[in-house]
């Protein structure tokens, strides 16, 4: 009988260190994601307050029930690639064709054109600042 593979201390940690309203701030962020852009996973998660845990951004977002108004087509794998795909073909289509109904565009690969949808939210101000 083969032992059973350990979860790396890194998961462990993205798991357990996340706040309790980690999901919260993850889909506050998804939501700001504007029509025709997206965000990586570890965009999100850096935004949401939680650097370097890609992964609890796609657990949250795997958490949705169907028919969740948060737009969580605009969130993909770093390179822009459509890792949903790989989970399901079916959400993989889904997540195209609900990003190229707003205007984004596809490499040959299938990767989305980072350069040109890559959402770059602005600073938020400061009290100083005019």
């Amino acid at each position: 009988m083969a032992a059973r593979a350990r979860p790396s201390s890194r998961r462990l940690r993205e798991r357990v260190d996340a706040p309790a309203n980690a999901y919260t701030r993850i889909y506050a962020v998804v939501r700001r994601i504007p029509r025709g852009s997206v965000a990586t996973y570890g965009q999100v998660a850096d935004l949401a307050g939680l650097p370097h845990a890609p992964r609890v951004a796609g657990y949250a977002l795997r958490a949705l029930p169907a028919g969740s108004p948060h737009p969580w087509h605009r969130v993909v794998a770093a390179g822009g690639k459509l890792s949903l795909a790989r989970l399901s073909p079916e959400s993989g289509l889904t997540q195209r064709l609900r990003l190229a109904a707003e205007g984004v565009t596809f490499d040959a690969r299938g990767c989305v054109h980072m350069e040109a949808h890559q959402w770059r939210p602005r600073a938020a101000r400061s009290r100083r600042d005019p």
